[in-house]
């Protein structure tokens, strides 16, 4: 398991692991056997990840590991704990990412080394929208649905999701200073499809269905998608390729043929001193091939003709020893399972210090175009709809340079066809396969549903309105979302050939009772941390027991609060609130780390829209009994339909605001499960009802396929 680094919490979650949940396992037996105790990984930077020998079926069914458990799938779902193979961490800490680069993740799901790569990006919390980006892109449709089910745990507004074929990825293109130019990647995570036999130790079936044939099928797809992250790379960029095989034809063999045609433009990094305590071994130069029939081959010219279709001349080593030496194939990593209990793992770090031979243009075109050179590859590689790709939303600069364009978009298509630059595929089968998804649509600079937002929080004038986007054409916007300035430009310039599963964070969500206090939308807690250093109003500052109080009753009157806190209550109008906690040095033994909260202020009382999983996290913080909590709460939540219609049929007999609030709330907790810590209070049970059908009908893609393929999230990097 691993700590998401970023969280703000970190410190007191690991101080939590070690002082409390690690504790409680010493000296503890199961079944007849001693539980071993945790222990970090010592080559894992600042004691964030630990490893367990416990297996998941005791894990899940011992009564006496019961807290222990409860506590890392609260902490997984809150997303500042992943629970990941040791060896998988590796490749996000070879790439030395920072917080302005722009990335790209090949083969993205399952998505714990996405994660990794989003927390990177967000090392400095005081910045809500770092100058880089994640893109993570999977073949697999319904796998995208897990991917984006574990990036939504981090609510970072810079992640995408896309669905496309990794070795026909399309370029993309962004716009820079009003001229079009294609977007090269500061770093790639290259993580192909592999064979998967270095798992082993954990996949019974690699035993069973292992056969020679496997590596064989993979190599051709294993290097195009190689080639094609190559080609995506930015000059002095850093690409890492991995796999979870230990077989050569998968890894020195890619590696070996990428090096060797990049004639230069790529080079193997020596990375032996980084990640210091990691056993290791390096990469080797000989092998042999080997086919099913158990027939082995040493060099190319002695495959026969009838078998060279399945073994091709790049599965062998290179035989010039001048060149072999050249490629420095021993700075490869390789990781046997025996050396430090883990699985077996490959990974090769690739520095790009030139174009690639296939990608270079001819330098007049530079001379002419110094900022455009990446759109003649661009449109030669979509000559279908290369016109589209370039007039789409035209400024005035680009339309007095069309002409020349098009001039050099017709010279170069035949020879970038030649050259193998892959592009996307076609639009039109894109929609042959797949969940149709909604569009993605900027809120417009003079909408007039911004106002009231702006107005009612006193956002500061630097807030990035235009980054705000709904999922919705017409009709009323439910939810606002939010993305960083970088992804905005790419999903402007890209949508005719993307195809995006999701992005952005919800940061407000429309209430039906707003609009009688002066604004329709309330905050929404998966966006607080990004919108907070914006607003300036309605902010309450709150003590350590108002937390408590907030976060363990469901609709507290204001008499419970401190003093301090009714007063500041007391003339703020009715309607959406951040609750802030700051810690006190003078108070060491409080929880010394900040919170943001999303609240509600009513008539009489106040409470807190936090997602169950968050609120049981900030009370451990706390030093809270949570296991207790976590009870009351699936009680609160398994209360009978006819209860909740009694207590609607009170409502209608004149209670006041707050208790329409609570009960409707209610309401929707039992019908909807969790969903009722994110959901607006609504102004009547019809209104209700209606939000429920749409919560089923906008999630129906995601969730039904996130629960299929979240039931066991973290089976390995085998990818089928």
């Amino acid at each position: 398991l691993r700590v998401s680094l970023p969280c703000s919490h970190a410190k007191e979650i690991l101080h939590c692991l070690k002082e409390k949940y690690f504790k409680e396992l010493q000296n503890l037996e199961v079944d007849g056997q001693k539980v071993e105790m945790p222990q970090s990984l010592s080559w894992y930077p600042e004691e964030l990840a630990w490893h367990t020998n416990l297996s998941r079926k005791i894990l899940r069914k011992s009564p006496q590991l019961e807290k222990f458990h409860q506590f890392l799938v609260s902490e997984t779902e809150c997303g500042n704990i992943s629970r990941q193979e040791a060896v998988s961490m590796i490749p996000p800490l070879l790439l030395n990412v920072n917080p302005h680069h722009k990335i790209l993740d090949m083969c993205a799901a399952p998505g714990s080394k996405t994660a990794q790569l989003i927390e990177m990006l967000h090392a400095d919390m005081n910045v809500p929208f770092p100058k880089g980006f994640v893109i993570a892109n999977d073949v697999d449709n319904k796998r995208c649905y897990l991917l984006v089910h574990q990036a939504k745990r981090l609510n970072s507004p810079c992640i995408m999701v896309v669905n496309h074929d990794a070795s026909s990825i399309p370029n993309l293109q962004i716009d820079v200073d009003g001229r079009k130019e294609i977007l090269f990647y500061d770093r790639i995570l290259c993580d192909v499809p592999c064979s998967g036999d270095g798992t082993m130790r954990k996949n019974i079936d690699v035993w069973k269905k292992w056969t020679t044939q496997n590596s064989l099928q993979l190599h051709g797809l294993q290097l195009r998608i190689a080639t094609r992250g190559v080609e995506q790379l930015a000059e002095g960029g850093r690409m890492v390729y991995s796999t979870c095989s230990l077989n050569p034809i998968e890894n020195e063999a890619v590696i070996a043929s990428l090096l060797e045609k990049s004639q230069g433009a790529l080079e193997l990094a020596d990375v032996s001193s980084e990640l210091p305590g990691l056993k290791r071994m390096p990469g080797i130069t000989k092998w042999k091939v080997m086919l099913k029939d158990g027939q082995w081959f040493e060099e190319w010219k002695d495959v026969p003709s009838n078998r060279q279709t399945q073994i091709r001349p790049t599965m062998f080593p290179v035989k010039d020893e001048e060149k072999l030496k050249a490629m420095n194939l021993e700075r490869c990593l390789r990781i046997l399972p025996h050396h430090q209990n883990t699985g077996g793992f490959f990974v090769a770090v690739l520095i790009k210090k030139s174009p690639m031979p296939w990608n270079k243009r001819q330098p007049k075109v530079h001379q002419k175009l110094p900022q455009r050179t990446g759109d003649t590859e661009v449109t030669a590689a979509n000559s279908d709809n290369s016109s589209e790709c370039i007039t789409e939303e035209p400024t005035l600069a680009e339309n007095e340079e069309s002409k020349t364009m098009e001039e050099l978009q017709n010279s170069d298509t035949e020879q970038s066809k030649k050259e193998g630059v892959c592009g996307p595929p076609p639009s039109k089968k894109m929609k042959l396969f797949g969940f149709k998804e909604d569009p993605f649509v900027f809120l417009p600079e003079d909408d007039p549903l911004f106002l009231p937002i702006q107005k009612f929080y006193a956002l500061d004038p630097s807030f990035p309105k235009m980054n705000l986007l709904t999922r919705t054409q017409e009709g009323k916007k439910r939810q606002l979302y939010m993305v960083s300035k970088e992804l905005r430009n790419v999903l402007l310039n890209n949508s005719e050939k993307m195809k995006v599963i999701n992005t952005g964070i919800k940061v407000w969500s429309r209430n039906s009772d707003g609009e009688q206090f002066g604004c329709a939308f309330r905050l929404a807690q998966e966006g607080i941390y990004t919108l907070y250093p914006f607003i300036h109003a309605r902010i309450i500052s709150v003590c350590i027991e108002d937390v408590k109080i907030l976060l363990t009753q469901e609709n507290p009157f204001l008499s419970k609060f401190s003093s301090e806190t009714q007063k500041k209550v007391k003339d703020m109008a009715m309607g959406s609130i951040v609750l802030k906690y700051d810690p006190d040095p003078e108070k060491p033994d409080d929880l010394q780390c900040p919170i943001v909260l999303c609240g509600w202020q009513g008539k009489t009382s106040l409470r807190a829209f936090v997602p169950k999983n968050e609120r049981l996290h900030y009370l451990r913080m706390m030093g809270v009994e949570v296991f207790k909590a976590k009870r009351k709460e699936e009680e609160l939540e398994s209360k009978t339909e006819e209860e909740v219609q009694h207590r609607l049929a009170q409502t209608e007999e004149g209670m006041d605001v707050e208790d329409k609030e609570r009960d409707l709330v209610t309401k929707m907790e039992a019908e909807i499960g969790e969903e009722s810590s994110h959901s607006p209070v609504e102004s009547s049970a019809m209104e209700v009802e209606n939000k429920i059908e749409d919560l089923d009908q906008s999630s129906k893609n995601a969730n039904s396929h996130v629960s299929q393929e979240s039931k066991d999230t973290d089976t390995g990097n085998v990818k089928d």
